[in-house]
């Protein structure tokens, strides 16, 4: 974080905009290169799986910075369901396609998971649901071509572009963005993370 105030948190994750969300509240951070094995197991629930992958990722950056500083790891995982199927990453341009077709005309859940751990590990559920309006041909192959599907949960980001297909959003914006500020916020209180004294 481009900031004079001393980092509070580890965070294990690339997304940028994790990165934008904990700026945006005034916690100051220091990003950490975690990889963690992002296999889905078909007989879990989506909620276990992404709560499973949040905490996997915040005890891997545990791990590397336990002997050496005394902060917390903040890890983060989202996912979308569609009729009880997740939706990842799209691998490619056939795979992005499929999805926005499934989602379009049709509501969704987006849920992210959040894990907050150090000696102590704590753990949080934003649950979402998300309408798409129905999508055209050209709507799909326009958007495929902004770049914006790849490496994004369900082929779409709604802080983006993809933000137009979304008739409808009941619960977290920022949830649905990649890290949920309430349950966030939530988790750095359970630490006695006091971040709001920048405010």
């Amino acid at each position: 974080m481009a900031s004079d105030t001393p980092a509070e948190i580890y965070l294990a994750s690339h997304s940028p905009r994790r990165r934008e969300l904990l700026q945006q509240i005034g916690l100051a951070y220091t990003p950490l290169d975690v990889a963690v094995d992002e296999t889905y197991d078909e007989y879990e629930s989506s909620e276990v799986f992404v709560i499973r992958l949040a905490l996997a990722k915040a005890r891997a950056g545990w791990a590397q910075v336990a002997d050496t500083a005394p902060m917390p790891v903040l890890g983060a995982d989202t996912v979308v369901v569609l009729d009880d199927r997740v939706l990842g990453k799209p691998e490619g341009r056939a795979e992005a396609m499929a999805m926005l077709h499934a989602l379009s005309g049709n509501e969704h859940q987006v849920l992210t998971g959040v894990a907050l751990v150090d000696d102590r590990e704590a753990t949080r559920l934003s649950v979402n649901r998300v309408r798409f309006r129905e999508l055209t041909e050209a709507d799909i192959e326009r958007y495929w071509a902004s770049g914006e599907p790849m490496g994004k949960a369900g082929a779409y980001a709604i802080q983006g572009r993809g933000g137009v297909f979304c008739e409808h959003l009941e619960g977290s914006y920022s949830g649905v963005m990649g890290l949920p500020l309430f349950e966030t916020s939530d988790l750095l209180d359970e630490f006695a993370i006091d971040y709001r004294r920048h405010w």
